[in-house]
């Protein structure tokens, strides 16, 4: 059976001086901090493949703050960019609201926050499971073939550059934990990687690095849905 990793990778820090929800919405890019985040997520890539990891593919979402964090990895490693849209953004009813918690304390809104189990006010957790790791696995089986066919001897590696919600509650389910949460607890910090262990089609492990973890302190984090 083949052995592959998939690193889901969240974006760096985004230009947001309104503090706007941005979820989906087009022309967020990143910030000077951000942009430090990515090229320092690329070194930690770099130096895994110099090491002699076998990372033969990289995949982001088309928001632009993924395509972005994903540049300087694609350039360090010599990959191309392979986009996919099903690692993108949760949908959120909320998109494009800048002080939502203040916002949120008007009742026009209260219809929308009748169930944090599903989310009611946007995508549901279970499907953005069921996209991210259908993604996962179309990426997985991608990279164990371009390992095979470069004659690697280590296990395949795959880089999936994406956003915090759609990557937490992958890992989550990853894990057998229950999807809903407090939006507080993520461990998902700006250009994480949360790493997908797998034997064949079997998830054997999960693990989570913070390559930027000096440079969060200065950082603006909010979430995009």
């Amino acid at each position: 059976m083949s052995l592959a990793t998939v690193h889901l990778v969240r974006h760096g820090e985004v230009h947001n001086p309104e503090r706007v929800l941005y979820g989906r919405l087009p022309n967020f890019h990143l910030s000077e901090l951000g942009r430090e985040m990515a090229q320092r997520v690329a070194g930690h890539f770099a130096g895994r493949a110099n090491a002699g990891a076998s990372i033969v593919q990289l995949v982001a979402s088309p928001l632009t703050r993924a395509q972005e964090t994903a540049a300087p990895i694609a350039q360090r490693l010599g990959l191309e960019i392979v986009t996919d849209a099903r690692v993108i953004e949760a949908y959120s009813r909320f998109e494009g609201m800048s002080q939502v918690v203040r916002q949120l304390r008007h009742p026009r809104y209260w219809p929308l926050l009748i169930n944090p189990l599903r989310p009611s006010w946007g995508e549901p957790y279970g499907q953005q499971v069921g996209r991210m790791m259908a993604a996962v696995t179309d990426a997985r089986v991608q990279a164990v073939g371009l390992a095979e066919a470069n004659g690697s001897a280590g296990p395949a590696e795959v880089i999936v550059v994406g956003h915090q919600l759609p990557i937490w509650v992958s890992r989550l389910a990853a894990e057998n934990r229950r999807l809903w949460h407090d939006p507080r607890d993520r461990e998902c910090t700006l250009t994480s990687i949360t790493s997908l262990d797998f034997d064949g089609e079997r998830l054997v492990g999960v693990r989570y690095e913070e390559p930027s973890a000096d440079l969060l302190p200065g950082a603006a984090n909010l979430p995009g849905a």
